[in-house]
């Protein structure tokens, strides 16, 4: 079994679950249960995902886990940047939570290709 907290991938998408819920707090009361429910889904998703598959016993498990991480990652992005067109989310929020989902994704993404070869 690996150890999660080794991983500077799961560090790193473990920050953004933290601001995602932060950046979120304030939206819109109606989008509670739209975007603000996506965001916050998307962006736990990341991490638990890694953490599930080191948890796994196959290497093959692992990359698969791993890959369906990252789609949460790019997942996640789309709607930072829907929610910035819409207007929900602040210049501030924005400068926070935009550059670590592109450095989390070079860094998980890193990872998953290690694994292949």
């Amino acid at each position: 079994m690996r150890d999660h907290n080794k991983l500077k991938a799961f560090e790193m998408a473990d920050e953004i679950a933290l601001l995602a819920y932060q950046v979120t707090m304030a939206f819109p009361k109606e989008e509670q249960y739209g975007l603000t429910s996506q965001i916050r889904r998307a962006a736990v998703s990341v991490p638990s995902n890694i953490v599930e598959g080191c948890a796994r016993g196959s290497q093959a498990d692992y990359h698969r886990f791993l890959t369906i991480a990252f789609g949460s990652l790019r997942e996640l992005r789309y709607q930072i940047e829907l929610s910035n067109r819409l207007g929900f989310l602040n210049a501030e929020g924005s400068k926070l939570i935009q550059p670590k989902i592109v450095e989390t994704e070079k860094v998980l993404n890193a990872l998953i290709c290690s694994l292949r070869g």
